[in-house]
């Protein structure tokens, strides 16, 4: 399918639940309804402990340091998010999609970058299809309703999230709507795999060009 025609219907689309399914997404991460997405900013008037207590914050985050969450189609590491204390507008995370794995369907006011480092695969935002490939950013706009798909049935595909939801959420544009959570069982072609924890390079040749 290309660019901009709209999605074609399919029978898995949106596969029926099995049992397991509704418990897995209240203990994962996207389930919990309890998240910080702004903290509180206190202190002396003059701010002097605040900025002294962000100038001891580390400025390299460790992805050893750093566990995947959620699965068993789409995981989530989270580099920086406001509750970690380094920052407060600003969220970023590592998406790691399985073998035929898609992500949450859902729409919110706030803009998304995806670069997208390894895989192919694509989107749907509000009901149009959009491919993509190692190399490319996918933009997702304000208000659209979108979802992420890994069109390989064997590889995994990879993204780098960047969004400034914490910002929106400040400024009280707090629309955020759930239409499909995240599937809780593995896809076709997917039982048995797990995020990988490190940086595995798909997209050259061993030894450079």
């Amino acid at each position: 399918m290309s660019h901009n025609e709209p999605a074609a219907p399919h029978d898995d689309a949106v596969p029926a639940a099995v049992p397991g399914d509704e418990e897995l997404l209240r203990r994962s991460y996207h389930g919990k309804k309890d998240r910080v997405f702004l903290r509180s900013v206190q202190g002396d008037y003059s701010l002097g402990d605040e900025l002294a207590r962000l100038r001891a914050q580390p400025r390299v985050r460790k992805a050893e340091e750093l566990g995947f969450v959620d699965g068993p189609q789409t995981y989530s590491r989270h580099y920086v998010e406001p509750k970690d204390g380094i920052t407060q507008t600003f969220h970023l995370h590592l998406e790691e999609y399985g073998p035929g794995g898609r992500s949450q369907k859902h729409g919110h006011v706030n803009e998304a970058a995806f670069y997208i480092l390894d895989g192919e695969g694509y989107e749907i935002h509000d009901g149009v299809r959009y491919d993509w490939r190692a190399g490319d950013v996918v933009v997702v706009h304000n208000n659209c309703v979108h979802q992420h798909h890994n069109a390989s049935s064997e590889k995994p595909a990879r993204a780098l999230v960047i969004k400034t939801k914490p910002m929106y959420l400040f400024m009280n544009m707090l629309f955020q709507k759930m239409v499909e959570p995240r599937p809780g069982h593995p896809a076709p072609g997917g039982a048995g795999f797990e995020a990988r924890g490190e940086e595995p390079d798909f997209n050259h040749p061993e030894g450079g060009y």
